[in-house]
């Protein structure tokens, strides 16, 4: 008699394992990785390189933390790239207008290509891979117009209030990793302790139960397209802000960089399951990953790809693992 309460218990073990191990598991390897670099290389572990690693994935992780909310509805983003650099473009241009030109028209903008993309996807029902792939190429396009096929790179005035938030500091950390740690707190609380945050799981969990719950799926999927497009348009802002000018050419397969973080970070591809701390482990173990390539010093950067490709296609398989295990 007691066999199958045995059964059922060993059962129930997996299944909490297995839901721990893919919620933590980028932070767990994450932790491994730093450790290794750390005993590898003297100075891996210093305090300057530590920054370095923060604000050098600063704008990747407000990228990720949009991408995160998007593919937790089952939905993805592959306009972010060319939004980023649309935001560091306009940036530029509107820093003549002081601070809230800087970061209030690329957020406006950038929100605005969110919002057609949102509700092309959300009210039209138009696949997402198709609207952002669109957006992709047509915000890139703009971006070369704009600055007449990548010859024209608006500059930004040194010393002025935008150049400092992008390259002031505040105990010790520049500016934009403050910002990209704040809006990942706001996000947190937003997706854990909201209606509209617990709607994106439910919605990636399955839609159609989603609609019979009453929830309003058509606008949160909307909603989290703007999300998207702004925090990209913002993190153009301040990679414009920290560089001085607005790069037309930055950004390309950001994208990728930002899905694979996300994924990475145990959120699932099909929607339903993720976190925000996840994705944020899983922008830093990329960004160590770099650091580590660069610290051997004969390695080109271009195994960074090699190496993300590999954690990618592991993670996806393991994540595949955990998710039957959970169901048995």
């Amino acid at each position: 008699l007691d066999a199958p309460s045995a059964v059922a218990r060993d059962v129930g073990r997996g299944a909490r394992f297995a839901r721990l191990a893919q919620r933590n598991g980028a932070i767990i390897v994450l932790i491994v990785v730093g450790l290794i670099g750390a005993l590898s290389f003297e100075s891996f572990a210093t305090s300057e390189n530590l920054r370095n690693i923060a604000v050098q994935n600063a704008f990747l992780a407000l990228v990720a933390c949009g991408m995160t909310l998007v593919i937790l509805t089952g939905g993805i983003d592959l306009s972010v790239g060319s939004v980023l650099a649309l935001g560091g473009v306009l940036g530029a241009m509107g820093s003549d207008a002081g601070l809230l030109g800087a970061i209030g028209l690329p957020v406006l903008v950038c929100g605005a290509i969110g919002l057609v993309q949102g509700l092309l996807i959300g009210r039209l029902g138009l696949a997402p891979f198709i609207v952002t792939l669109a957006g992709l190429l047509g915000v890139r396009g703009l971006v070369l117009t704009l600055t007449d096929e990548g010859a024209d790179t608006p500059r930004v005035e040194r010393g002025s209030g935008f150049t400092s938030l992008g390259q002031d500091e505040l105990l010790g950390l520049q500016l934009p990793v403050w910002i990209a740690l704040a809006v990942f707190a706001i996000a947190g609380v937003v997706l854990l302790r909201t209606r509209f945050g617990q709607s994106l799981f439910a919605i990636g969990g399955s839609e159609s139960a989603s609609q019979l719950m009453g929830l309003d799926v058509r606008r949160s999927k909307v909603l989290v397209y703007v999300i998207s497009a702004v925090l990209a348009g913002l993190a153009g802002a301040l990679l414009a802000a920290r560089s001085s000018s607005g790069v037309p050419t930055v950004g390309m397969g950001l994208e990728l960089d930002a899905i694979a973080a996300v994924v990475i970070g145990g959120t699932l591809l099909v929607g339903g399951a993720g976190s925000l701390l996840g994705t944020l482990a899983g922008v830093l173990l990329l960004g160590v990953i770099q650091n580590l390539i660069n610290q051997v010093g004969d390695l080109n950067s271009s195994y960074q790809s090699v190496v993300s490709g590999a954690f990618l296609a592991v993670v996806v398989v393991v994540q595949t693992y955990l998710t039957r295990k959970q169901r048995l």
